[in-house]
């Protein structure tokens, strides 16, 4: 089989993770990759089958999760291995920063005269100081770069400088780096997004290799899916870096753009073939207006997709439109954040409604015929304090009391960590928002995510909260929520005991790291005959990751349908 014209490579969040002892925290709790953040955006896949319809050759190789599966995976071999012209690294997560210029330097050891192109929106933030890193010669900014990328490639393919490609930065041969202009940010997304998952099949049929395609670690077990809506947010959370202001900053874009209803839909359709597992469409579908939503939710009803479907609420949704959504969907899940219980706290990041109005919303899923209903808050906010903290647990026991016995509804509860988001309104305006931001470089976060514990990674702390306080704080809210889910039967007594004892491990690591750190650079070298114990505590830390996941039946993936649509293209 002849070398692909691009090899995309995911890299770990830190390079050696397999050999440094780090006490990661919760920080992925609440997610479907671990610690090491496993799981490739889906660029990636956008990207790969957007250039195979144009005719060039792509593979994917998740190293991350290779690394994250076998101690013993060589990474340096299996870079070696790989030929290809280009390689591309993602840095769309900033807690890639460490692993992804480690990954890109290795390309160059072992392939010097191919070219490095990195891409994302941490990489579009970071843009000049990448470019001063000499193993990476190109870089696309925005959240849309499948049509650069494409004429990139046609350039290096032909031999051609890029000076015409949108959206480029990149070093000549002499070493001076050009800035071209960021012109190209689509509006019309349709045509990019169509068929990203039938390009994994494909990949994975063609090149006999599953392994490398695999999003995270439990995915097989979990196949879960996503489908966007949109690119871009109508929302100005503070604290995120997707945000409105984020957008346009980071990437150029002066608005969202939003797929049509019936690409969507159909999208859904294509991944019904392939999995049973549930679909997550991802971003508020009233983000366009009610009319989009009410289309999108009456074609969904045509179809009758037998999926479970989730959807997440940026606001309180009125009764009418939950109603349709059960309607639509049977079954329906449902995905809101109100971050704390305090409607102050919560107006000074952006979301300004009512307690009332939330419960308001809940009552009305439930009736609606919601499956599963899931409310997440959050720790490191402005004017939080750690006694505002556990009065967010107890409005989750208030929660859980209005509406025992029914168990559709959870809760769950997060530190804003590894790091504030560069380009959102905190990072960018701290003093307005009460926060110390500690790093500012991309160097800073890299160098701050070797360091022992979660502690010394944040990249923040509050007026209201020092960052001992924030971890701390973490713990303590986990140990509350899980004694509530055990109370209501949200949670097994096994699941909520062996929760307790990790997050009573956690902190006792903790401080055995704290005192380590204090003595010195010498003892911390003596960590390593933790490493395993702190691994394990780092993993589920404040809430087991299966309190996530939906009921899924025993065929999750229907490999023999999957193989079928691809060969009849149907």
């Amino acid at each position: 089989m002849s070398s692909p014209d691009l090899v995309l490579l995911h890299p770990p969040s830190i390079y050696d993770f397999r050999h440094k002892t780090i006490l990661y925290g919760p920080i992925s709790d609440l997610i479907p990759s671990s610690p090491i953040f496993e799981m490739y955006p889906i660029g990636f896949t956008t990207i790969a089958e957007y250039l195979e319809r144009a005719g060039f050759r792509v593979r994917i190789v998740n190293l991350a999760l290779r690394m994250l599966n076998d101690k013993n995976f060589d990474v340096e071999a299996k870079i070696k291995q790989l030929h290809s012209p280009v390689f591309g690294i993602d840095l769309h997560w900033l807690p890639h920063a460490q692993g992804a210029i480690e990954v890109a330097r290795l390309v160059k050891r072992y392939h010097p005269e191919a070219k490095v192109v990195v891409g994302g929106i941490s990489a579009s933030y970071y843009w000049r100081e990448l470019l001063q890193y000499p193993e990476i010669d190109y870089l696309l900014r925005g959240d849309s770069t499948e049509e650069p990328f494409r004429q990139l490639i046609d350039c290096l393919t032909n031999k051609r400088e890029p000076e015409a490609v949108p959206n480029l930065v990149w070093r000549d041969n002499g070493g001076k780096v050009w800035e071209n202009p960021f012109s190209y940010v689509p509006t019309d997304l349709d045509g990019v997004m169509a068929h990203h998952y039938d390009y994994v099949l494909r990949s994975a049929i063609s090149h006999r290799d599953l392994r490398n395609l695999i999003p995270f670690k439990r995915w097989l077990g979990y196949p879960i899916t996503a489908v966007l809506t949109c690119r871009g947010c109508t929302q100005n959370c503070a604290f995120c870096g997707g945000s409105a202001a984020a957008f346009r900053h980071i990437c150029n874009r002066r608005s969202p753009a939003f797929r049509s209803a019936a690409a969507v839909v159909q999208e859904v359709k294509r991944i019904e073939r392939l999995t049973s597992a549930p679909i997550f469409i991802l971003g508020d579908i009233r983000q366009p207006g009610e009319d989009y939503a009410r289309e999108l939710l009456s074609l969904l009803e045509r179809e009758r997709v037998k999926n479970q479907l989730i959807f997440e609420l940026f606001g309180p949704a009125s009764g009418q439109f939950l109603h349709q959504l059960g309607k639509s969907c049977p079954k329906f899940c449902l995905e809101i954040s109100p971050e704390s219980h305090d409607p102050q706290i919560r107006e000074t990041i952006g979301k300004r409604y009512q307690n009332q109005a939330l419960e308001g919303t809940l009552a009305g899923a439930l009736a609606a015929g919601c499956g599963r209903l899931d409310v997440f808050f959050m720790i490191g906010l402005p004017k939080q304090t750690p006694h505002s903290v556990m009065d967010t647990i107890d409005y989750c026991h208030s929660l859980a009391e209005e509406f025992a016995p029914d168990k559709r509804l959870s809760f769950f509860i997060s530190p804003l960590a590894p790091f504030l988001d560069p380009g959102s309104l905190a990072f960018e305006h701290p003093d307005h928002y009460g926060y110390q931001v500690l790093f500012h470089t991309l160097e800073q976060h890299r160098q701050a995510l070797l360091a022992p514990s979660w502690k010394y990674t944040l990249n923040y702390q509050t007026q209201w909260m020092s960052r001992q306080q924030l971890v701390e704080t973490s713990y303590q809210a986990g140990l509350g929520l899980n004694r509530l889910k055990a109370r209501y039967g949200l949670i097994s007594k096994e699941v909520a005991r062996a929760t307790e004892r990790r997050i009573e491990a956690a902190l006792d690591m903790l401080h055995i790291i704290d005192d380590t750190v204090e003595r010195g650079d010498w003892a911390l070298k003596k960590l390593s005959h933790l490493k395993a114990e702190v691994d394990k505590v780092s993993i589920s830390t404040i809430c087991e990751k299966k309190e996530l996941e939906l009921p899924v039946g025993l065929l999750k993936l229907k490999p023999l349908h999957a193989l079928w649509s691809w060969i009849t293209e149907r």
